[in-house]
C-alpha cells in the first residue's frame, strides 16, 4: 500500500492555483485550506476579505495572481512585528519560560548550539530546580549545543540562587550569553509567577534581562496558548520560541499565535536535530509555507 503524503496548505493551494480562473470555488478551498492549516476563523475571514478586495481592485481573474498576493498578505502581516533577537548587551541574559512538555529544555540546547555556530560562548543554568531529571537531560542538551551549565549545588536549591550563580559565572568569565532554564509547572500558577519574578529580582541586581521567551508546541496550537496565558501577562515575554512546527500543516498558527499575543516569534524549531532551531524570517517562511 503506497504511503499518504502529509496534508500541506503548499500542496492544497498548488490546484487551486493551477486552475484557469479564479471563481466561488476558488474562494471556497482558500477559506477550507487556511482553517486546516489552523489560521483559525477571524484570520482566514480577515485575509480572505482583504484578498477579494484586491482582485477586484486589480481586475484580475489569474489565480497567480492570487498566489502572489496571498504571499504578500501575509508576509506583511507577520512582519508588523519585529523578530530580531535582542543579544547585544554582555552577559546577554535570556531567561527560557513555558509549561512543561512543549520542548523548553531541547530548544535550550539547540538555541546554544545556534548561537556557538555564530560564535558566542553560552552558558546555561539550570533553574528547573524541582525536578532532578530536568537537570540532568538540560545538561545533556547544554553540552551538545557547546554551552557550558551551571547545576543546582543541592537538590531543591532556590531557583534564583541558581540564576544568580550562572550570571555571575557570566561575569567573571567573559561568556557572551546566559540562558536560565525555569520551571514549567508548580502546585499553583500564582506560585511559578512569583518564582519567575523573584527569578528576574535577583538577576536585575546583577545584569538588565535582554530576552524572556516562551517557548509553545506549535502542534497544540490554541490549547498551548491558553496553557502559557499567564506567562503572556505576568512574566513579561519578549518574543516567542515555536517549536514542533512541521512545515505547513499548522503553519497558520504562526500567524495565529502573533496577531493574538502581539508578541513576535523568534526563534521556531522544525526538527529534531541539534541544528533544527533557527531565527524567524517572516519572508522565508511564507515563501516555504505557501510555495
Amino acid at each position: 500500500m503506497a504511503e499518504r503524503t502529509p496534508w500541506s496548505l503548499s500542496g492544497a493551494l498548488r490546484g487551486m492555483f493551477a486552475r484557469k480562473t479564479i471563481d466561488d470555488e476558488t474562494w471556497s478551498d482558500l477559506e477550507d485550506a487556511l482553517i486546516s492549516a489552523d489560521f483559525g476563523p477571524d484570520i482566514t475571514d480577515s485575509v480572505v476579505d482583504e484578498l477579494r478586495e484586491s482582485v477586484a481592485r486589480f481586475h484580475t481573474t489569474d489565480p497567480e495572481d492570487l498566489r502572489r498576493m496571498l504571499r504578500e498578505n501575509l508576509e506583511e502581516r507577520l512582519a508588523r512585528l519585529d523578530p530580531t533577537l535582542t543579544l547585544s548587551n554582555r552577559p546577554a541574559i535570556v531567561l527560557v519560560v513555558g509549561v512543561n512538555g512543549v520542548g523548553k529544555t531541547t530548544t535550550i540546547g539547540k538555541f546554544a548550539k545556534f548561537l556557538t555556530n555564530y560564535g558566542r560562548t553560552v552558558v546555561v543554568g539550570a533553574a528547573d530546580t524541582f525536578r532532578a531529571a530536568a537537570v540532568e537531560q538540560l545538561a545533556t542538551w547544554a553540552e551538545r549545543g557547546g554551552a557550558q551549565i551551571v547545576r543546582p549545588q543541592q537538590e531543591r536549591q532556590d531557583p534564583a540562587s541558581v540564576a544568580f550563580q550562572t550570571v555571575e559565572k557570566a561575569q567573571r568569565e567573559g561568556i557572551e550569553i546566559v540562558l536560565i532554564d525555569t520551571a514549567g509547572r508548580l502546585q499553583t500558577k500564582s506560585g511559578l509567577m512569583d518564582e519567575l519574578t523573584k527569578i528576574r529580582r535577583v538577576i536585575e541586581k546583577q545584569a538588565p534581562i535582554a530576552e524572556v521567551l516562551l517557548v509553545l508546541d506549535a502542534t497544540t496550537g490554541q490549547n498551548g496558548l491558553a496553557q502559557a496565558e499567564a506567562f503572556i501577562q505576568h512574566a513579561g515575554v519578549t518574543g516567542l520560541v515555536l517549536t514542533k512546527l512541521d512545515g505547513s500543516a499548522k503553519g497558520g498558527f504562526v500567524l495565529a499565535v502573533q496577531e493574538k499575543t502581539g508578541i513576535p516569534i523568534k526563534l521556531v524549531g522544525q526538527g529534531e536535530g541539534i541544528g533544527d532551531l533557527t531565527g524567524f524570517t517572516p519572508h522565508v517562511f511564507v515563501q516555504n509555507l505557501i510555495g
